[in-house]
């Protein structure tokens, strides 16, 4: 089998894709497909945890499991649009505070009255 590029990979940014995203996501892919990203993977991240899982989907498929209905190249909930950035507002953000009374590094500790 010739070595798969990542642009002939069944499933888009397969590279950016949790292990969780792809656990869900090669359900919907032929024994062929997962033996393609089996080679890719062996032959270039060669992660552990994602050769195991795709073996065990291949495994699955031989034993006579279906691919599951869904799109591969569905958008992902990562990719949603939306919001971006924090949730955090001048309304929302904490009163300032004074530094600890031992001082922080661009700030030197003040020593006690009484004490030299």
């Amino acid at each position: 089998m010739a070595e798969p590029g990542r642009s002939s990979l069944p499933l888009p940014d397969y590279d950016h894709l949790p292990i969780g995203g792809l656990e869900s996501r090669v359900r919907s892919l032929s024994a062929e497909e997962v033996e393609e990203l089996i080679a890719y993977e062996r032959t270039h991240a060669d992660r552990l945890p994602v050769t195991e899982l795709l073996t065990a989907r291949l495994e699955q498929l031989h034993s006579g499991a279906e691919p599951t209905s869904g799109d591969p190249s569905a958008l992902r909930p990562e990719q949603a649009q939306g919001r971006v950035g924090s949730h955090v507002s001048p309304a929302t953000s904490p009163q300032p505070f004074s530094p600890p009374p031992h001082g922080t590094p661009d700030q030197r500790g003040k020593p006690k009255g009484d004490r030299f």
